[in-house]
Order: structure tokens, then C-alpha cells, then sequence
């Protein structure tokens, strides 16, 4: 069978390294009067720099001729949005997906909501690859991807919430007492939700209750994937902790790219990994 894995860039991914056919579906970041699409050619880093001497900035999702144009021509498709709580990307989805399906009858699109973002997105697309390569049925894979959903978490660490206040995602004044008393915000996503878990000073307390947090939400040696947004020092450090205690776990860092970054912030982390219970 001939599958096509489509995802909006909240997965970090501009390409895949099996066989199967990938497309990714920019989101956009508007900095004053500029735009950036966050494809393999924007400059993470620079975007950052633009959004904190900024006046105004948002994001927006990809609209619906956008997922078309990446369904185009492919017969089944896995399609991966960022979590339907944070934005509209998975309702463009859908509905694109709704339309090529009316108008190319015979094929087959599974959208699927990875409540969470990052690298948690791009733990639901490296198991699709898994099971694509296994042989199995359209059918089969969407129960299978839905299960190990169940088993896949998200936690973040960030030392500011002022993107997240602009967009509406956290009220503002929790974003302006975390900034005055110099607090870094833990969370986790929830039902799609971003959550808080607790606050920590300093980034060895931070780091420290990221791997904690980990451990009580049943992490027990399998795939951990830690994304950040210009802090290579803090995910090393978070690595080593991962490898004391679990020293063939099957870990790995990653820099954010544009939207990621854009909601994490400079020295934000976003973690994703799978529990015990995982496929």
C-alpha cells in the first residue's frame, strides 16, 4: 500500500527518514509586519530575536486549500495536527480532509489530533512509520496510533509566558508575576490542554523536576525526545539525568523550529515521551 504522513509544523519535522512519503504544513508567525513561515528555510533564532524587540506578534494555522494541496494526488494519508485546545489547525484539517476525500472518491484520510505539540507530534508520526512499514491495514493503524496515543506525554519547561498571554493561551497576569518573580513554568499537556504543574527558581531546580515529573507519569527507559529553543546546555543536562538512571533508553535533543519556538520562548524546553505502557 502507498501511505502519505502530512503534518503541520508543530512536529518539527521538514522530512522523514524512511521511505514514506512526508509533507509538512507550515504554520505562520507575524512579527509587526512581517511574516515568517516556518519551513525548512526560516531561521529560528533570528524569528526569536524579531518577536522580543517586537510590538505585536501572533501565530495562525494553515487553512484548508493548504492541507489539500498537501493531500494532493496520495490515495491514504495520516494527517497530524498540534493539539485542537491551542489552535485551529486540526479543524482545517479535518475539513480539507472532508473535501478531498468527497472529491477523490476511493481515498482514505485520517486526521489526527495529537493533543500536545512538538515533540509529541513526532512521536505519533515516527510509530505511524513503524506500523506503514509493518505492512498493516489503513484501518488497523488508526486503532493502533490512537492507543499509543494513550501512552505518549508532553512536558515543557518555559522561562516566559508572554507569548502564550498575547495569544490567549495563559491569562496575562500570571505571565507578568511569573515574569517579576523570575519563576520558570512547568506544565504538561492534558486532554490537549497546557497545564501547570508546578513553578521552580533557577534552571537546576527546573531540570530536576522535569525528569521527576517524568518518572510519575510512568516514564520507565522508552523514547524520550527533548526540544529547545536556544538552551542546548539545559537538554544535555536533562539527558544525562534520563541516562544515570535509564542508560539504554532510547533518547535524543532537538533545536525547536519556528512555531515551537515561538511558544516556548528563549531557554524554553518541550519534552516528549512515551510511558511504560507504550506499544
Amino acid at each position: 500500500m502507498s501511505y502519505r504522513i502530512v503534518s503541520d509544523s508543530s512536529s518539527n519535522l521538514n522530512s522523514i527518514s524512511s521511505s514514506i512519503e512526508f509533507k509538512s504544513v507550515p504554520l505562520k508567525i507575524l512579527v509587526d509586519d512581517k511574516e515568517y513561515v516556518d519551513d525548512e528555510t526560516l531561521n529560528a533564532e533570528e524569528m526569536i530575536e524579531a518577536v522580543e524587540k517586537s510590538a505585536t506578534n501572533s501565530s495562525s494555522c494553515p487553512n484548508v486549500f493548504e492541507w489539500k494541496e498537501a493531500f494532493k494526488d496520495a490515495k491514504e494519508i495520516f494527517a497530524f495536527t498540534i493539539t485542537s485546545k491551542l489552535s485551529g489547525s486540526y479543524n482545517s484539517a479535518c475539513i480539507a480532509a472532508n473535501e478531498y476525500m468527497e472529491e477523490n472518491p476511493g481515498t482514505k484520510v485520517y486526521v489526527v489530533d495529537s493533543a500536545m505539540t512538538g515533540a509529541g507530534v513526532r512521536l505519533l508520526i515516527e510509530k505511524i512509520e513503524e506500523f506503514i512499514t509493518q505492512g498493516l491495514s489503513f484501518e488497523t493503524i488508526k486503532e493502533k496510533i490512537e492507543e499509543y496515543k494513550k501512552h505518549t506525554h508532553l512536558l515543557f519547561s518555559l522561562e516566559s509566558l508572554q507569548n502564550l498571554a498575547k495569544n490567549g493561551r495563559v491569562p496575562m497576569a500570571v505571565a507578568k508575576v511569573a515574569g517579576i518573580l523570575s519563576i520558570r513554568f512547568i506544565g504538561k499537556a492534558k486532554d490537549g490542554e497546557l497545564t501547570q504543574v508546578k513553578v521552580a527558581r533557577g534552571e537546576k531546580k527546573t531540570i530536576a523536576s522535569l525528569f521527576q515529573e517524568a518518572l510519575k507519569m510512568k516514564y520507565n527507559g522508552g523514547k524520550v525526545i527533548i526540544g529547545h529553543c536556544l538552551n542546548t546546555k539545559a537538554a544535555e543536562i536533562l539527558k544525562e539525568m534520563f541516562l544515570e538512571k535509564f542508560p539504554n533508553c532510547n533518547i535524543r535533543l532537538e533545536k525547536l523550529c519556528g512555531l515551537n519556538s515561538y511558544y516556548a520562548e528563549r531557554g524554553g524546553i518541550i519534552m516528549g515521551f512515551e510511558d511504560e505502557g507504550a506499544i
